[in-house]
């Protein structure tokens, strides 16, 4: 073996830390009559394809005549395969899960595609069922993912654009988008905002990419991204001119630009004939809606009862209970949160009925003792329950946070504090920017465009 070979072996070695770490392997072999080693990940390659590799090498017998070029073409029966003489690459290469090749006499090392992480199968979506449809959603390998998206879409225009974001994670991230669609101008926007990107790594997928792609003011809790696992709500939105952004080792798909009437889509409108659909969606819209002004509406009936017309005359309260009922109030959003997080700890064997028969417990027993009247039970479970009614659970939280200050306000101020927080609403709305800083968070309302509005309001025909 020469020296120069060995050392930079060596170097290998010490960057890749061989002898500390177990999963990475360094297989040596004699190729053409020369010293050679294999450097890969174990666990994260094919090891009946790197065996099928190194058996045809070793059959061949002429190898060392040729330069590297003619040896990748002639001796190295693999499609991905690319030879390069930095040493920093390779070491990436190697990380990214490929295979490594250094033959001695050749300055250049080769690097084999033979990836094969561990991945879960490909299964629906858990916050996006369907009635009918498709039943496959994203996982966390991102070219399973591109090749699904492939799938559906079998047009030359189809783009994705890989980037490697993370100092040490080296996390691949794709910009998808259809060419002949897509703004060119925000495309290039997006590109460059992820190619400027300086961190450590993505250790929360999307999340942690989100929050480099965005500067979020704190106290706006609205999302500019909407987020989904399903491949067919993502291939919709490709054909309409958006781009989306895939993470590797994470299976959301991040779709911009965002619109608040984005978030009131679903897939399962468009398996249904446009009457059922749009009923589907103008009904999601309302009863979400009504989750935020529902309960402080309410509490200032009930507290201005000259305020109530005679037909509403039954939602008036004859006892008030241990506690004041905007104190009962808060509680109970404390509480509806505190018992979903109780039930993302419980087993899944438990789930179910944990939770049914706590919330009957909770709900019945407070009623009993007197701390709570049935009215604020009542209308609490209904927002509970609403806020399923969009998958988002950003915007579900972001419409939580504003009942409660349109609450806070109408306890302290009566009529004018209800009329103060609707308008602080809509102001936070309305101020709050998509991710390219240009479209309104209220488009198509504002600046308004009919056609867009109806497409978001109304399921459309296709044609």
């Amino acid at each position: 073996m020469d020296n120069e070979f060995e050392k930079r072996c060596k170097e290998f070695d010490k960057t890749l830390r061989v002898d500390e770490s177990f999963d990475i392997n360094k297989r040596p072999l004699t190729l053409f009559g020369k010293q050679a080693y294999f450097y890969f990940i174990d666990g994260c390659v094919r090891s009946d394809l790197l065996e099928h590799i190194i058996e045809f090498m070793l059959s061949q017998k002429d190898a060392h005549k040729k330069d590297i070029t003619q040896l990748i073409s002639s001796c190295i029966p693999h499609i991905e395969v690319k030879e390069t003489s930095d040493q920093s690459q390779l070491i990436d290469r190697i990380f990214m899960g490929e295979a490594v090749l250094l033959i001695e006499g050749f300055e250049n090392g080769i690097h084999i595609n033979a990836r094969s992480f561990p991945a879960r199968e490909v299964d629906e979506p858990e916050n996006e069922r369907v009635i009918r449809g498709s039943r496959d959603g994203f996982v966390e390998m991102l070219l399973k993912n591109t090749a699904i998206i492939r799938r559906r879409i079998r047009n030359p225009n189809l783009t994705f654009a890989r980037f490697t974001v993370g100092e040490y994670t080296k996390t691949d991230v794709c910009v998808a988008y259809m060419a002949d669609k897509a703004d060119k101008k925000y495309v290039k926007q997006i590109t460059d905002k992820i190619n400027s990107i300086k961190v450590y790594g993505l250790s929360m997928g999307h999340e942690s990419l989100a929050e480099c792609l965005i500067k979020q003011r704190w106290y706006n809790p609205f999302p500019k991204i909407r987020y989904t696992e399903r491949p067919d709500a993502v291939c919709a939105m490709l054909l309409e001119g958006s781009v989306v952004i895939l993470c590797d080792n994470s299976p959301e798909a991040m779709l911009l630009p965002t619109s608040i009437f984005d978030f009131m889509q679903e897939t399962g409108d468009y398996y249904h004939p446009p009457l059922v659909g749009t009923y589907m969606r103008l009904l999601r819209i309302f009863i979400f809606g009504l989750t935020v002004i529902l309960t402080p509406l309410w509490y200032l009936l009930i507290s201005n009862p000259h305020l109530l017309p005679s037909w509403l005359e039954f939602i008036k309260v004859s006892y008030t209970g241990g506690l004041p009922i905007i104190i009962q109030l808060f509680i109970l959003e404390l509480a509806i949160d505190g018992l979903k997080l109780a039930s993302l700890n419980t087993p899944n064997a438990l789930n179910n009925s944990l939770s049914i028969i706590g919330g009957l417990i909770l709900g019945e027993y407070a009623v009993q003792s007197g701390w709570f009247i049935p009215e604020v039970i009542l209308y609490m479970a209904f927002v509970s329950l609403a806020n399923f009614a969009q998958p988002s659970n950003e915007l579900g939280y972001a419409f939580k946070f504003l009942r409660v200050i349109l609450l806070l306000l109408t306890a302290l101020f009566n009529v004018w504090g209800f009329a103060i927080g609707v308008v602080f609403s809509l102001i936070l709305i309305a101020s709050n920017k998509t991710i390219n800083g240009k479209r309104s968070y209220l488009y198509p309302v504002v600046p308004f465009n009919a056609k867009a509005l109806k497409r978001l309001l109304f399921r459309v025909k296709l044609q």
